[in-house]
């Protein structure tokens, strides 16, 4: 953006990155000291023009456009009103361009190392939103539009005006970005190639900070993965393809499965750490994003594995080079397809509450005096989708999953889909 400032009347003009944004969204953004009330007023008594014209709140701006603003609310050095910024140590500028992968005008491409959170939070004093004003130099500072868990490294995209934030966010929401990831995992799933469908919700007792399995409750999350390569049954290495972004589902989905992430305690307990020389960091790495780039060209970054993460694949046995991308028929999780989860979800939900009453019914008839023949053993607890009767449970039976499209199932039999 760019302006021509005087003591009355000043123009900007609207640049690439403001495009398609409304009127008041512009003022936030470069103006963020007027306040909606006062852009209101003036555009509601002619004062703020655009091309010449009257314009409105909701008024969509185009590039090139010429923005008459009257006296007021001068523009702040760095354009967009952001919060001051701090004054950054050589080891934090250090760290900042080390994890540098690639970057042009619009975006920064990072590969952030596990340990680091991606904001900060109650305690967390370092993190990589507090690194961004390295980035900065004399423009807007850039804004996360993703972000990964403190233990989870990899691929980290960061936009660096309004404007691609705003690009990047929409290809984000609206799950054309296409994320892989690659994991290292206790055991070895019974099926190679497959889809994890659980719903996951937020843990009640935890504050929010750990989620769980909840086929009642819980949003609908879905995780392809295939498996890559295999040391025995000790161990596997996976790659792994969100098609939702739930908090944490990657890490819930292989737990809940029954081969929790390696390293990751919070959602696999003791048997997610293996013995020897493997480290008890997580092994979870978003190895590869691909997504729209505001000039029309994909932008496809791979980040490398972190020492600990490639130490664990060498005493395993695994080769880098054996890794590739999930094939390109894995399907898209749309709107519709929520909905008509969500209506088979209530559905079967009904048909397990009528034969919940029907059980209540054949049980009173069990009664002396009652007719009609028993059902079964009195007290008995229905037994769950996907486990053998008087099985108890645990974390080495896998579920929940099922093979994916175009893919042969292995040799063994597939475990039960996690819808049900």
């Amino acid at each position: 953006m760019s302006r021509d400032n005087s003591d009355s009347v000043r123009q900007f003009t609207v640049g690439r990155d403001d495009a398609d944004i409304r009127l008041d969204r512009w003022f936030k953004r470069h103006l963020p000291e007027v306040g909606f009330a006062m852009v209101s007023r003036w555009a509601r008594t002619g004062q703020i023009r655009v091309d010449g014209k009257r314009a409105d709140v909701d008024t969509r701006l185009a590039a090139g456009q010429i923005l008459r603003v009257p006296p007021g609310g001068e523009a702040k050095p760095g354009l967009g009103g952001s919060r001051p910024r701090r004054e950054l140590t050589e080891a934090e500028i250090e760290l900042a361009d080390s994890m540098v992968l690639t970057q042009d005008r619009s975006a920064i491409v990072l590969n952030k190392p596990p340990g680091l959170a991606t904001q900060g939070g109650s305690g967390m004093k370092e993190h990589v939103d507090g690194l961004l004003d390295a980035y900065a130099e004399k423009g807007p500072r850039p804004r996360l539009v993703h972000r990964l868990d403190k233990d989870t490294s990899g691929v980290l995209l960061i936009a660096r005006t309004p404007g691609s934030a705003a690009f990047f966010s929409k290809r984000f929401s609206g799950r054309t970005a296409k994320k892989i990831y690659w994991a290292l995992v206790v055991g070895v799933p019974s099926i190679n190639d497959g889809m994890i469908e659980l719903p996951l919700a937020k843990q009640p007792g935890t504050g929010g900070e750990k989620m769980h399995v909840d086929e009642e409750g819980g949003q609908s999350a879905r995780t392809r993965y295939r498996v890559l390569d295999r040391a025995g049954n000790r161990a596997a290495w996976v790659e792994l393809h969100p098609l939702t972004g739930r908090t944490h589902q990657l890490r819930v989905h292989m737990a809940a499965i029954g081969h929790p992430i390696v390293g990751d305690g919070k959602y696999g307990g003791q048997e997610a750490f293996l013995s020897g020389t493997i480290s008890r960091k997580m092994h979870l790495h978003a190895r590869r994003l691909i997504i729209e780039h505001p000039d029309g060209t994909p932008l496809d970054v791979t980040a490398p594995l972190p020492e600990h993460f490639a130490n664990s694949m060498a005493s395993l046995g695994f080769d880098e080079a054996d890794g590739a991308e999930l094939p390109e028929s894995a399907p898209e999780f749309t709107k519709d397809d929520e909905k008509r989860a969500a209506k088979a979800h209530a559905k079967q939900y009904r048909k397990e509450r009528r034969g919940e009453r029907r059980s209540r019914r054949d049980g009173a008839s069990e009664r002396p005096g009652s007719r009609g023949k028993p059902s079964g053993k009195p007290g008995a607890k229905p037994v769950r989708a996907g486990a053998k009767p008087g099985a108890k449970p645990g974390p080495s039976k896998p579920g929940g999953a099922r093979p994916g499209p175009g893919k042969p199932a292995s040799s063994r039999p597939p475990a039960p889909r996690g819808k049900r």
